[in-house]
């Protein structure tokens, strides 16, 4: 009990196998077995020969199969099965991969998985897809060698998942992360999108062949790639089965873009187009068409497509879907089947994106044109042939539009290689092609991709079993042959003996007059003996035959010339040509360019595909190949479920058990003599290079005998050693450590010599510095007296010097005082000189505005004059000349008496105007000689700045006689001042060179600007020699912004109480400028300070002591605000830190006002600097009063 076995259930089915099982009980007579698949069994003693025990290997699985007890087909799928459940869906073959399609995204592709499979050997690691990536990476540099890297299964086995995991992984592992390195990955959702499209069997299935050739440099670099493309399957865009999409990208396009884009190019939703809503399923479960096709847009920015060539994609994409919407209706004209296109919508829209005339789209879908003789004729076609006509017309755009883009693409990433890197550039090759199919109707399609896997099967079998057997015998390697299947026999019948299928096809394709029904009837005149070749069972059937490697496949001869002629009738190359769209007629250039006679002589489709299959097999006979084998688990795409005869399908006709057998009992590893000699020979000493061996073959003997042993299972032939797989490990291991160990050798000598040799430079060093030192004290001592002299003849210098400098000062004291009187009386003329200019101004506006009175009345005057002459006029039509003089003179004086009026009353609100201002200037003189408070002045005055808090523009509420100054000013009536008098020119002054902005570039340092700033200045607007003044300079503006609320106030108090509070601080001024002793005491003090200078050794305490002094003779010294200037601005370091007095406390508007004040009595050069920056801030406000 609890035995595992293997149970052969014998049900007759061809791809069935034994199961494993394991036994539950065993006691009662009978044996109850339950299988791999859950299911239970009873079975009899006497019935138990069925039942068979099972090898240890097989109970938990192996990473590699070969190493497997149960070598046959059971022992493989149950091993597999195995780890499958275990979600280890890799599994090796020797070098060969099997991988079982999980149907799930799996943790094990991320950064850290790449890091662990680099440069790592086959068996080392578990069995990965990196792992091969990394083989073929590290092979192609170490053995300077191109590789290939062959992906094979059937379709939805997991190819192009793992083609793009090998891209990714060599991505990753070159080490650039270059743009080349980019553009070849962003090759990929491109080629998807629109070659890969949801079948029944796969939801991303490549309806394309290609072989990706990467590209490296010598350092191992990618330098770019180019990639190859086989037989992409056109029909699609016209016809898909039922739960089938058409390519990807026309879901992804339609979902993509936007309302203003499909506006423009007339699309809607998918279930709006025949070509997309034939397989009855527009969607795909796990793919967001939406974001896909933001990946689309990004991948072909980085691969160089402009904008304009993407519009001009979608704009034939959207033609296509607009095509498959025309409709025909049958007609018949002349005994003749016709039919024509109904004018529609989707036919206007098709034709606009096409840039051709609808008419002619039409005409080219209904008819066709044949040139007989020199006379054309046009012939129409029934509703069958139009719409055949209209299905190759669009399969030849997306055919064509396809190779374009491959070539965009290629011409991106492809690097030519220059003559000099010809022979160091290597490459990896990754072959993505379709797997073997075969479907309820397979057509010509299926044929070419049949075709192409038995190639590769074929490569795959003369790789593992010809080539291997062939080259044991030609080495006398003792070997046991073993039978495998061979598929030569059908490729023969299919592309290579003569009068072969694809020579019949193509011979047939020729004849004008060939049909379907004639091509069949030869292929079964030809083959109907040959066993791959299977005929039809009676003359009406269409189809045929052909046994292939994976089975039979029946396929309908129907439509197999047309797909294989793969050309377009002269009608639609002439609607192309006329096309105005640029883009058209570049995919269609070769087409437009070749005439029709040379149309038809053109190489059919499958010539072609065989050309390109012939020259992708001689590229990959030249390289190191590499096998990946896919295995699609069941055919629902569900994760988990596996398809016990499915599997066992792919794995005969993949021919995984010859190849487990062939590779356990064959040698994969050779080495040549030579290549084996120079790669091992440091594993015993003494061993000499190749060339200089007389005997190469006994000195492989000898270090194989000596490294493997002599009795492990590893053989020389004529020219080259076999060994396997665990023996090269092995060799390589032990290669690793005896080249360690000779370079731990060399850098113990390398490291002792360098010790050395620092040692000797330290020791010279050290005598160099006893040398210096000797010399440098003499030097000292010699410089101690040569000090002493110096000095006496400064102190001589400078009694000469003191002596200039008091003769120079006075003569440039003289000088000073006679430039300051010129300058004051400059000044005063020019002041002169200005008050005369405004008097002359005053007095002629006083005159133009007494003119423009008197030019009124007398206007209104003359006004009613002639009013009164019309009056006149008037009335004596009614009445009498006398009458009508002496009416129309009443209502001239009435007339008069009103204007009379009116001036009286101008004049009153005149007066009453002047009285009103009077008033205010009496009320403001008298309330500026009544004593006020400070505090309630400056609030008043300023409180429309609101807090520090403030947001600028929002202060608050204008002072009290300013609240109109708040709304936007009334246009002023403008008046007539050009009967002024011009002064003379010569008095005519500029004002312009008062305005403050040039006044800003002209003397402002640094970038600062006339513009108002938030913030804290860097250094002061004007340049000042004195450093204190400079840093003053920095506080008053500091103390501006906080006055206008752009500056925060401090947070934190330092309370001072010395009951000055109370004293109110206009008085403080007042008193501080009246001073009669301000001169007499600064002058004390200054010489106090000269006299400092003499006694105190440090300069910089007698600066600070004077500048204490001198801050407060400012201000009173109980003020609060005095005694902080005097504690901080006398203070050199602490006004270099940022005025920290202006951090101590909040201080209110006034006391802001206090410390500029302050500021610009105690330094007189800064006056001007606080003007400037006055100007600067209150340019920001509105004008208030205190502006």
């Amino acid at each position: 009990m609890g035995d595992y076995v293997w149970m052969d259930l014998k049900t007759g089915r061809e791809f069935d196998v034994p199961i494993g099982a394991v036994v539950k009980l065993c006691d009662s007579g009978q044996i109850q077995v339950v299988d791999d698949e859950g299911n239970e069994h009873w079975i009899f003693p006497h019935n138990a020969s069925h039942i068979k025990p099972m090898h240890p290997t097989s109970i938990h699985g192996v990473e590699d199969m070969i190493r497997l007890g149960d070598l046959n087909e059971a022992g493989i799928l149950r091993n597999l099965l195995i780890r499958y459940r275990e979600h280890l869906i890799y599994t090796y073959t020797g070098s060969i991969l099997v991988a079982v399609n999980p149907y799930q995204l799996l943790p094990i592709y991320s950064p850290e998985q790449i890091r662990l499979y680099t440069n790592k050997k086959i068996g080392e690691m578990p069995p990965h897809i990196f792992a091969i990536a990394d083989n073929c990476y590290y092979n192609m540099q170490r053995n300077n060698r191109d590789q290939c890297c062959i992906i094979s299964g059937e379709s939805g086995a997991g190819k192009t998942e793992s083609t793009k995991l090998i891209l990714q992984f060599l991505a990753a592992i070159s080490g650039q992360h270059s743009w080349i390195e980019q553009q070849v990955l962003e090759a990929n959702p491109i080629l998807e999108a629109f070659g890969n499209a949801k079948t029944i069997r796969n939801d991303n299935s490549s309806r394309f062949g290609k072989y990706i050739d990467i590209h490296f440099n010598k350092r191992g670099a990618i330098e770019g790639a180019k990639i190859e493309q086989y037989l992409l399957e056109k029909s699609r865009v016209c016809r898909q089965a039922q739960d089938e999409r058409n390519y990807h990208v026309f879901y992804c396009m339609l979902k993509g873009m936007t309302p203003e884009q499909k506006k423009k190019l007339g699309l809607g939703k998918a279930t709006d187009y025949n070509y997309l809503a034939m397989g009855n399923c527009t969607t795909c479960d796990g793919r967001d068409d939406s974001k896909e096709y933001a990946n689309i847009r990004s991948a072909m920015k980085v691969l160089m497509f402009t904008d304009t060539e993407n519009w001009e994609i979608s704009k034939l994409l959207a033609a296509i879907l607009h095509m498959g919407n025309l409709r025909y209706e049958a007609r018949m004209y002349d005994n003749l089947d016709a039919c024509e296109v109904v004018r529609s919508a989707s036919l206007i829209t098709a034709a606009s994106l096409l840039e051709v005339d609808p008419q002619d789209v039409m005409n080219c879908l209904t008819s066709r044109t044949i040139i007989t003789r020199g006379e054309t004729v046009s012939t129409p076609l029934s509703m069958e042939q139009a719409l055949d006509v209209r299905d190759a017309f669009v399969k030849g755009i997306y055919g064509r539009l396809f190779v374009w883009i491959v070539e965009k693409i290629n011409a991106a990433i492809y690097r030519p290689p220059s003559h000099e890197l010809q022979s160091v550039r290597r490459s990896i090759g990754l072959l993505d092609i379709f797997g073997f199919e075969n479907f309820t109707v397979n057509s010509f399609e299926q044929l070419c991709i049949n075709f192409a896997n038995e190639n590769l099967q074929q490569f795959f079998v003369r790789h593992v079993f010809k080539l291997e057997q062939e080259e044991y015998n030609l080495e006398n390697i003792n070997w046991q042959h073993i039978e495998f299947t061979d598929n030569q026999d059908a490729l023969d019948m299919i592309a290579i003996k003569p009068m072969n299928i694809i020579s019949l096809i193509d011979e047939e394709s020729k004849f004008p007059k060939g049909t379907d029904t004639t091509m069949l009837h030869k292929l079964n005149s030809q083959h109907k003996l040959n066993t791959n070749y299977i005929p039809p069972k009676n003359n009406h059937e269409t189809q045929f035959g052909i046994n292939h490697f994976a089975g039979v496949v029946y396929y309908e001869t129907k439509g197999f010339l047309e797909k294989n002629r793969d050309t377009l009738h002269g009608d639609i190359i002439q609607l192309v040509h006329s096309s105005k769209n640029k883009f058209i007629k570049q995919i269609f250039q070769a087409d437009v360019a070749m005439g029709a006679e040379t149309r038809k002589r053109s190489p059919t489709l499958s010539s072609q595909f065989k050309r390109s299959l012939e020259l992708l097999m001689r590229t990959l006979s030249g390289c190191q190949p590499f096998f990946v084998r896919c295995i699609k688990p069941n055919e629902y795409k569900k994760p988990m479920l596996f398809d016990r005869e499915l599997c066992v399908r792919q794995l005969r006709y993949s021919g995984m058990m010859e190849t487990i057998r062939i590779r356990r009992a064959g040698y994969p590893i050779r080495y040549s003599f030579v290549e084996f000699v120079d790669r091992y020979r440091v594993l015993m000493p003494g061993v000499k290079p190749a060339y200089k061996q007389g005997d190469l073959r006994g000195t492989c003997q000898r270090i194989a005998e000596a490294v493997l042993g002599k009795d492990d299972d590893w053989q020389i032939g004529k020219t080259k050693i076999f060994l396997k797989d665990h023996h090269d490990m092995l060799l390589e291991i032990e290669r690793d450590k005896a080249i360690t160990d000779k370079v731990i050798l060399i850098q113990k000598v390398v490291r002792g010599f360098k010790d050395r040799s620092n040692f000797l430079k330290v020791r010279h060093s050290a005598l160099m510095i006893q040398r210096y030192w000797r010399g440098h004290n003499c030097r000292k001592n010699y410089g101690a007296m040569r000090i002493g002299f110096l000095r006496l003849q400064a102190l001589y210098r400078s009694r000469k010097l003191h002596t200039q400098y008091h003769m120079a000062r006075r003569r440039i004291i003289e000088f000073q005082a006679r430039c300051r009187g010129c300058l004051v009386r400059r000044a005063f003329r020019h002041r002169l000189w200005a008050v005369f200019t405004i008097q002359a101004y005053a007095r002629g506006m006083i005159a133009r505005r007494l003119y423009k009175r008197l030019k009124g009345e007398y206007h209104r005057r003359l006004e009613a004059e002639k009013l009164r002459l019309a009056e006149e006029e008037r009335l004596r039509k009614e009445m009498s000349a006398k009458k009508a003089k002496e009416e129309a003179e009443k209502k001239h004086q009435v007339r008069l008496a009103q204007l009379a009026r009116e001036d009286a009353e101008r004049e009153v609100k005149e007066k009453e105007e002047a009285r009103q201002k009077k008033e205010l200037l009496d009320k403001m003189e008298k309330a500026r000689n009544e004593p006020v408070n400070d505090s309630d002045m400056v609030d008043k005055m300023f409180g429309f700045l609101g807090t520090t808090s403030s947001l600028p523009g929002q202060e608050g509420q204008a002072p009290n006689g300013f609240e109109d100054l708040e709304r936007a000013q009334k246009e002023l009536e403008e008046e007539d001042l050009d009967a002024a008098l011009p002064l003379p020119e010569e008095e005519e002054e500029d004002l312009s060179e008062y305005k403050f902005a040039k006044f800003a570039a002209t003397y402002f340092q640094g970038t600062t600007t006339h513009t108002y700033i938030r913030r804290p200045l860097k250094q002061p607007l004007l340049y000042h020699e004195d450093e204190g003044d400079q840093l003053a300079a920095l506080a008053v503006w500091i103390t501006i912004l906080r006055f206008m609320g752009d500056l925060p106030e401090p947070k934190y108090h330092t309370a001072m109480s010395d009951g000055s509070e109370k004293i109110p601080v206009m008085t403080k001024i007042y008193e501080t400028l009246g001073k009669k002793t301000y001169k007499k005491e600064l002058q004390a003090l200054q010489g106090e300070g000269e006299v400092r200078i003499c006694n105190l050794p440090s300069y910089g305490h007698k600066k600070n002591s004077v500048r204490h002094k001198l801050v407060s003779l400012t201000l009173k010294k109980k003020s609060k605000l005095t005694e902080e200037v005097t504690k901080r601005l006398h203070d050199g370091e602490s006004t270099l830190q940022g005025n920290s007095m202006l951090e101590d406390r909040p201080t209110s508007n006034l006391e802001k006002l206090h410390f500029i004040i302050g500021n610009g009595i105690l330094r007189p050069a800064l006056r001007l600097e606080i003007s400037a920056k006055s100007q600067l801030s209150f340019s920001v406000v509105p004008p208030t009063p205190s502006s």
